[in-house]
């Protein structure tokens, strides 16, 4: 089977990002960029995946080109090939659908791995836009369920069940755990606890060096890069009050309930 998995670049999440001081914007100047970590995630279940049934695995990426150092960590995790559709900075999470939307149209993967939300925006909609823009059965925020197999089996069991075109899918729901059985080919978004994405070997890194990443232009496509989504301005939360301490339990309840009015 052929898998097609999303990489994105986004800001290192460990770090504090800092807002210009007209606030119409973030300061990217000296900060760090990684994969989004869910996306991580995606490609260790799709290679999990191809272990188990065979096949190949493409990573795509859309953004600039300084995105290709992301691309070829996914090569270096094991991943067989790499595209990247070369866009600027600002493309919000519909034009990334509609630029991957023309990526699978071309390479007809049986099944998308996305990662549920990228840790820049917090969006959480590319893959649902994705697959609403292909007709194409979803499947959210996919999980495992625990205590299916020993921690040493979980480290190689794909969460995600494939049986011919037809695959299960494993998703935390409020009350547990929801089962979702879905048709071949379609969209499937990772979250947190599907997997633990394996670290890149130095054999990896080398080999990754030698893989192909296939360039496209976002224009080329015929997208029109516009944001439907803009920015308007940017502010630090506001900082919390002090807190107070209270001498006893009446004392605090009467704040509760006259000050705070919460009772």
């Amino acid at each position: 089977m052929k898998i097609l998995v999303t990489v994105k670049r986004v800001t290192d999440y460990e770090r504090k990002v800092k807002i210009a001081a007209d606030g119409s914007s973030l300061v990217t100047e000296g900060m760090s960029f990684v994969a989004n970590p869910f996306d991580e995630i995606a490609v260790e279940e799709a290679l999990r995946l191809t272990k188990a049934h065979g096949g190949e695995v493409v990573v795509v990426s859309v953004g600039s080109k300084d995105s290709t150092q992301e691309v070829r960590k996914a090569l270096a995790m094991g991943a067989q090939r790499g595209i990247l559709v070369v866009a600027g900075d600002d493309v919000d999470s519909d034009v990334y659908a509609r630029a991957l939307q023309k990526v699978v149209e071309k390479e007809q993967p049986d099944l998308v791995l996305v990662g549920k939300q990228n840790t820049d925006d917090d969006a959480n909609q590319e893959g649902q836009l994705l697959a609403g823009y292909l007709g194409w059965p979803q499947a959210t925020f996919a999980s495992k369920e625990a205590g299916l197999d020993s921690d040493e089996e979980k480290a190689q069991t794909p969460g995600i069940q494939i049986d011919g075109q037809k695959a299960t899918v494993i998703r935390e729901a409020d009350g547990g755990l929801e089962f979702i059985n879905i048709d071949l080919p379609a969209v499937v978004t990772a979250d947190l606890r599907l997997n633990q994405p394996r670290f890149a070997s130095l054999p990896g890194i080398m080999k990754a060096k030698k893989k192909k990443i296939e360039e496209m232009d976002l224009g080329s496509l015929g997208i029109d890069p516009s944001p439907k989504v803009k920015y308007v301005a940017f502010a630090e939360p506001p900082e919390r009050k002090a807190g107070q301490t209270v001498p006893d339990v009446d004392t605090l309840l009467d704040k509760l309930r006259n000050e705070a009015k919460v009772l």
